[in-house]
């Protein structure tokens, strides 16, 4: 019977998804290599985002800085800026303080091995290794959620999230085809986004079904196995829409770190992920006409936020930050969770 690895190549092969940063296998067949500056850019930006999301952040990444260098020479506020939306905003800090590294320290060459990938800020295992297997061929096993799907069905793994990952990533190991490293990690990352779903997995169309002991017992929906997750905590807070009688949106900028560090925002309470903020009348920042607005909810990974909004103009505001134009609002880098708080005092915002 033919390899694991072969039967998928082959169906990679004549499958594979187009994505503005990968180089496609028939390309990659006759010589042409994947560019290690856009392999990170897309793999940083795909770390808790769907595909979808991340072409058109790429896209413009890519023609606001064509090469490493030109990230690393960029405005910090500029990244941000193009970053919003995107979440997780450690991530494009750590973009930043890589790309300069790369670019002031390493020529603008990023190591060829994962151990070497990983020395550098925001890399870690995962996308080390998807960097090295994809842009420079090396032998390594690449496992992100999809793939731990993939394996964990077909070999029917019982031990449950988190504690599989080791079992999963060798496994992983002994099945990759040496000679294509790179297609072997983008295909599978394939195979379990558009085929082996987390349900209803289309296993008629699996290239790899003969190989799957799940499919075999008739459980294969059952995999991974994952350990119960606890309720996420909710946490209280409040936001403070301050506009001006030309309709400037008052903006500050939040601290470099912590949540949503680096980021624009509205003045608004201390909460965090272990602590509510103020609400109420005596949270209001200074004496106004002050109008309480729909509240907000935006979930982070571990919590859920809910926002009490409040809004009120004034000619003056005693905090530190600058008043943005209703044309300059759109461009300014706030993140999601603030967007919907000043759509929520101002709905047409950002239409």
């Amino acid at each position: 019977m033919p390899s694991f690895a072969s039967d998928l190549l082959n169906w990679y092969d004549r499958h594979a998804r187009r994505m503005p940063w990968r180089v496609m296998p028939r390309d990659r067949q006759a010589g042409a290599q994947a560019d290690p500056y856009h392999v990170w850019l897309s793999e940083v930006m795909l770390q808790q985002t769907q595909v979808a999301t991340v072409r058109d952040y790429f896209l413009d990444f890519a023609s606001k800085w064509p090469a490493v260098e030109d990230l690393a020479n960029a405005p910090s506020e500029d990244v941000m800026k193009a970053w919003a939306g995107l979440g997780y905003y450690s991530r494009a800090r750590n973009l930043k303080k890589c790309a300069e590294k790369v670019a002031f320290e390493l020529d603008g060459k990023f190591p060829s091995s994962a151990s070497g990938l990983q020395q550098l800020p925001g890399i870690g295992p995962y996308t080390a290794a998807a960097i090295a297997a994809i842009a420079f061929d090396e032998p390594v096993a690449v496992v992100d959620g999809n793939i731990e799907r993939v394996i964990s069905r077909c070999f029917r793994i019982e031990t449950e999230l988190p504690a599989a990952k080791p079992e999963i990533r060798d496994r992983t190991q002994a099945l990759l085809e040496h000679r294509r490293p790179g297609d072997f990690a983008q295909a599978m990352m394939d195979l379990g986004a558009t085929i082996c779903t987390p349900k209803r997995p289309a296993c008629a169309l699996c290239p790899v079904s003969a190989h799957c002991e799940a499919l075999k017992a008739g459980d294969q929906e059952t995999f991974p196995r994952k350990a119960a997750k606890s309720d996420k905590p909710v946490r209280k807070g409040a936001g403070f829409v301050i506009t001006n009688e030309s309709g400037a949106v008052f903006l500050r900028k939040r601290k470099e770190n912590g949540l949503l560090g680096g980021m624009t925002e509205v003045p608004g309470t201390n909460w965090t992920s272990r602590i509510d903020g103020e609400t109420g009348t005596e949270a209001l920042p200074f004496a106004a006409g002050w109008q309480k607005c729909p509240p907000v909810r935006h979930t982070f990974t571990h919590f859920h936020l809910d926002v009490e909004v409040w809004r009120c103009e004034a000619k003056a505001v005693d905090m530190e930050g600058w008043w943005s134009s209703p044309g300059e609002l759109p461009g300014e880098a706030l993140p999601t969770l603030m967007k919907k708080i000043i759509s929520s005092a101002i709905p047409d915002a950002f239409k």
